[in-house]
């Protein structure tokens, strides 16, 4: 990891082994060694949990949106905190802290890294180690998640579409983190916020709860607010980003080059703030912005562009036209 007058880059940086250096104290040596164990089967019930529960409350929100209503200030905190925490992968998970995308100052990186939290997909360290493996593999045999796993007949796709878009989080085989993120295991304030996952989920899931209660001054407005603003925005903001690994690498245009079968999906930009403009990320992985063409909304790029004009990041990596050509597919 490179620090410059007091501001950082994420990326897969080389760094010495912390579980092997004996000047480590004992938290450090424990955390670089977790992630290439196997998935007990309680993280996995509470992992089903997590994508049942939610999903169960959007499969309910249609019947309930159609008999009561969907008021105001529930569709205000939904909205807020979806786009929040969307972000919060898309900028902070995702382009800076697996791919480098620019520089960050200590506390947007410690912003960055809380935001991404609060979307329930994972403690940092392991949703990035899992990433940078996708890059390592993609489509290829040590893919975590490629649809294309079990061949290429419509019967082996449809498999591979389930275990690309959350049958893979499953699986008994973990990520190595000290391998995929060392940056991420050598940085103390990394660990402490990947590790205090279950307090950022918590936060996530009752802020908008609170702040419905608040509002009604009500409990009913609080268990409004909480079905739609914490189940309902979770589980759709869960399967909007796993069909980025699903229906982005099985569907989609593919105007650049690139090592695997990552394509553009246009329906999915806005919700995925840009991030379904997946073909020119796999052909550019550290550029800071994904939807580079005519049209092509990338929500994402401008807010980074946003931090940028405000002093917060820097060394942003923007694709020039001559960069984007020399990418493009013959």
């Amino acid at each position: 990891m490179t620090i410059q007058a007091g501001e950082e880059r994420a990326g897969a940086a080389a760094l010495p082994d912390p579980s092997s250096d004996p000047s480590a104290d004992a938290a450090t040596r424990l955390s670089a060694t977790r992630g290439g164990e196997k998935q007990g089967l309680a993280e996995r019930i509470a992992l089903a949990l997590f994508i049942l529960v939610p999903f169960a409350a959007l499969v309910a929100a249609v019947p309930v949106a159609w008999g009561w209503g969907l008021g105001w200030t529930d569709a205000a905190v939904t909205v807020a905190m979806y786009f929040l925490t969307c972000h919060g992968i898309t900028v902070g998970y995702h382009r800076y802290f697996t791919h480098g995308a620019f520089k960050a100052s200590r506390p947007m990186r410690l912003v960055l890294a809380i935001a991404g939290s609060l979307a329930v997909e994972g403690p940092l360290v392991r949703w990035v180690a899992d990433h940078r493996k996708h890059h390592r593999f993609s489509d290829k045999d040590g893919d975590p998640h490629s649809p294309w796993r079990y061949g290429e007949s419509v019967p082996a796709l449809i498999k591979g579409l389930w275990w690309a878009h959350m049958g893979w989080m499953f699986d008994e085989e973990q990520t190595p983190h000290l391998k995929y993120a060392p940056d991420l295991v050598g940085d103390p304030a990394m660990r402490r916020i990947s590790r205090l996952f279950w307090l950022w989920t918590t936060i996530s899931l009752l802020l908008p709860a609170l702040v419905g209660g608040l509002v009604s001054l009500s409990w009913q407005g609080a268990l409004s607010a909480f079905f739609w603003g914490s189940l309902v925005r979770v589980a759709l903001l869960h399967h909007v980003t796993w069909s980025i690994n699903s229906i982005c690498h099985a569907i989609g245009r593919r105007p650049f080059r690139s090592r695997d079968r990552s394509g553009n999906v246009w329906w999915l930009a806005v919700l995925s703030c840009g991030e379904s403009w997946h073909n020119l990320h796999h052909a550019d992985p550290t550029s800071a912005r994904h939807g580079v063409l005519r049209g092509q909304i990338d929500s994402s790029a401008r807010l980074i562009r946003w931090f940028e004009l405000a002093g917060w990041v820097r060394d942003v990596r923007w694709p020039d036209p001559q960069r984007i050509a020399a990418r493009r597919a013959a």
